[in-house]
């Protein structure tokens, strides 16, 4: 159905007028609305049918049914496009509603999505800042870390590079001086008076440190007959016993017999000086190995440093007023000790022992037991004649 100007365009289609029942089926094909035929549906009143009292020509009865048919059909036909129209508009709004609906749903989840993405991206940007800071604080350490291994490596060769000078010397020194053929060039006070005045420096001194002092053999020679004069020896059984058990497992322990012993008669008598308590302090110097023993310029007598330990012309540790050529210095302190000859012979003594055991104990000594028995005897008697005030001067 198409509305016109003036009327309707009626075409034949179930959807307006439906499947009727076939006993409705009565009226005739012309009695219809013929398909595609345009009905005025407001066509003007028919002036033949108008009440002005009869006047004109008066319709057949034929004629008046099939109008009153045709404007039963219009009426029909005008009805059923409004019911039409109305379901339609209520459709389309329906459909409207609801589109509306679901683009108002997705445009909040389109917000919502954006919002996430936004909270996303700035979440990224921080997380690959802060890696970013982490990496390079992490490369900053590790090029410190590098620089200070690298030194300390540097460092440790170099240290090592001494400490293997250091062992070969000692080496070559034990190896080549024993109690019986001491090597003469290691010890210049075997030499003769006047060989050794003329190798020495006028006030040469060299600087004795208890890690690297020589072991010094003190020959005592006599103008008499040697044959008649001459030292003989004879092993302790007990102090050789000592000596076994101590060589098992060497060490410094004193709960051993053999060190207990030495540091009773020896050690303890010969660094017993009248300061005790600097005495003391001695000792423990020697026993760590941190003593350092070195000759006094001539410049340097009258520092100020050195006065207040005792000073050139007075011992710090026997207190006695005695010419001072040398000082000692106890492990890092700043402070030096003005010490006399013969406080340095006595401390002197001690350290070669100490020296010799630990040579012994590093595996050092290539001699036999008693050979490494008679030289300990031997520094032990050094401590006893240097406790008693002997020793050797450059002069003699």
């Amino acid at each position: 159905m198409v509305a016109g100007n003036s009327g309707i365009a009626v075409y034949s289609s179930p959807t307006f007028f439906g499947k009727g029942d076939l006993t409705d089926q009565h009226t005739a094909e012309e009695e219809r609305c013929p398909v595609g035929r345009l009905v005025d549906l407001e066509s003007e009143p028919n002036p033949s049918l108008g009440g002005d009292g009869g006047q004109g020509e008066k319709m057949p009865p034929e004629e008046a049914g099939a109008r009153r048919r045709e404007t039963y059909n219009m009426s029909r036909l005008r009805s059923s496009s409004m019911e039409i129209k109305e379901k339609g508009t209520e459709f389309l709004r329906e459909q409207l509603d609801a589109a509306q609906k679901e683009l108002k749903l997705k445009d909040e989840e389109c917000v919502r999505l954006s919002h996430v993405r936004n909270q996303l991206e700035q979440e990224l940007e921080e997380l690959t800042a802060s890696l970013f800071e982490e990496a390079h604080k992490m490369v900053r350490e590790a090029n410190v870390k590098q620089a200070a291994a690298e030194k300390q490596l540097k460092e440790a060769q170099g240290k090592i590079d001494v400490l293997q000078a250091e062992v070969s010397a000692l080496k070559t020194l034990v190896l080549t001086s024993t109690p019986s053929s001491p090597n003469r060039q290691l010890h210049p006070q075997l030499l003769s008076p006047g060989s050794s005045r003329a190798s020495s420096r006028p006030g040469g001194h060299t600087r004795n440190k208890s890690a690297s002092g020589a072991l010094q053999l003190q020959a005592e020679s006599t103008p008499t007959d040697v044959v008649t004069n001459r030292e003989d020896k004879e092993l302790d059984s007990v102090l050789f016993a000592e000596f076994l058990s101590w060589k098992e497992t060497p060490g410094l322990d004193r709960s051993s017999a053999f060190i207990s012993r030495v540091y009773r008669e020896d050690i303890g008598p010969c660094l017993s000086f009248t300061c005790s308590e600097l005495s003391q302090s001695v000792q423990c110097a020697v026993e760590n190995n941190s003593l350092t023993i070195e000759p006094v310029a001539t410049s340097s007598l009258q520092t100020l440093k050195a006065l207040e330990c005792g000073g050139p012309n007075k011992c710090a540790l026997s207190g006695m007023s005695r010419p001072c050529r040398h000082r000692i210095k106890l492990g890092d302190k700043e402070n030096y000790y003005y010490i006399s000859p013969s406080s340095r012979a006595r401390i002197t003594a001690v350290c070669n022992f100490f020296t010799y055991i630990r040579y012994i104990q590093q595996g050092l000594v290539r001699q036999d037991v008693q050979q490494m028995f008679w030289e300990v005897m031997r520094l032990r008697r050094e401590m006893s004649v240097a406790k008693l005030g002997y020793f050797l001067t450059e002069e003699s």
